[in-house]
């Protein structure tokens, strides 16, 4: 009979648990901030910070709200890998078909806004033809 064979635990993150330290890091980096200078805008230790980035400590909502407002963003923000909605709208005005579009759109009532995703739609459903 041979001995059990002992193996090392292995830390998985769920799959429902989302990034909040890298997106905190990556925020207060962008916004050229210190751990130090970030937890002086929270009211805060710097340790805490720091636990935080690193995973020791999971912060509370009250804390969430602080540090949205200490990086001046969201809470939404901090619950996503730290891509921000004023990301989003930067890289979609950089695409030259959204950006040869826009002018056009603005003018649009709410008819014809329906009636043109209508037809995008319509568009992406059905199957390409290929010569």
């Amino acid at each position: 009979m041979s001995a059990p064979v002992m193996m090392s635990p292995v830390q998985v993150m769920p799959s429902h648990q989302l990034p909040v330290a890298a997106a905190i890091r990556s925020l207060r980096l962008r916004a050229g901030l210190s751990q130090r200078q970030l937890a002086l805008r929270m009211s805060v230790p710097r340790t805490y910070v720091s636990k935080i980035e690193n995973e020791k400590a999971c912060p509370t909502l009250g804390s969430l709200e602080r540090l949205a407002g200490a990086l001046r963003v969201r809470v939404c923000d901090l619950l996503t890998t730290g891509h921000t909605t004023e990301d989003d709208i930067r890289e979609l005005s950089q695409d030259e078909f959204i950006s040869e579009l826009m002018p056009y759109m603005r003018r649009l009532n709410g008819m014809q806004w329906t009636s043109v995703l209508n037809q995008v739609r319509e568009l992406t459903a059905m199957p390409r033809r290929t010569a």
